[in-house]
């Protein structure tokens, strides 16, 4: 992924900024693999020498732009959680940001990223910190006692699989679900399985 490139590892301009925000819109709506850089070119009716200047092939522009949203995603996500204190409310809002910012993604799109080595070792690592993300705020939860204690450890390790059979197409294949419904599936999956059952016992009473 790492090309040795100078002007891939330089700050982006203004202008480069706005092409791979639209480059990413692009390739969010359609895929990726289909367009030479003749297309892209057209597309956003810029020179190959304004895309050469982002990276130097088009396979290292796919691998860059996807990078790019994947990277903007995750600082949206932790945005929306900042200052939340609740681990419940914390799984809750950042597994459905998740599963808004793959909401945006076609299927076409996640299709390339799977068939591109590059692009999906870029969603695996995103997967990976994903799952990392949930297994502290289980032991937040855990710790607050708003999370049974009892097998959390074990759960925070199967939901770490859960996100890596999303990640690899498992769950969709075997499903026909998206990801983004996994992941709304997995939300509901730990609230309901490790929650302290306070709301149960009111009924109850």
């Amino acid at each position: 992924m790492h090309t040795g490139s100078s002007p891939a590892r330089r700050r982006p301009t203004a202008r480069q900024r706005a092409l791979l925000a639209a480059l990413e819109e692009l390739f969010l709506a359609e895929g990726f693999m289909a367009f030479t850089l003749d297309d892209l070119a057209a597309r956003m009716r810029c020179s190959k020498s304004t895309l050469y200047a982002l990276a130097p092939s088009k396979e290292q522009l796919a691998v860059r732009v996807v990078g790019h949203f994947f990277k903007g995603a995750t600082e949206r996500i932790e945005r929306r959680i900042a200052g939340v204190d609740d681990a419940r409310e914390v799984i809750e809002v950042y597994l459905a940001g998740v599963s808004e910012e793959l909401n945006r993604a076609s299927a076409g799109f996640m299709r390339d990223v799977a068939e591109f080595p590059p692009a999906r070792q870029t969603y695996e690592r995103n997967s990976h910190a994903a799952a990392d993300r949930i297994r502290e705020f289980i032991a937040r939860g855990v710790a607050d006692g708003v999370f049974r204690d009892v097998h959390a450890g074990l759960v925070a390790e199967m939901a770490g699989v859960l996100v890596e059979a999303i990640q690899t197409g498992v769950v969709r294949a075997r499903t026909g679900v998206s990801d983004a419904e996994a992941f709304t599936a997995l939300a509901e999956l730990l609230l309901g399985g490790i929650a302290v059952a306070r709301r149960w016992d009111s009924i109850a009473g």
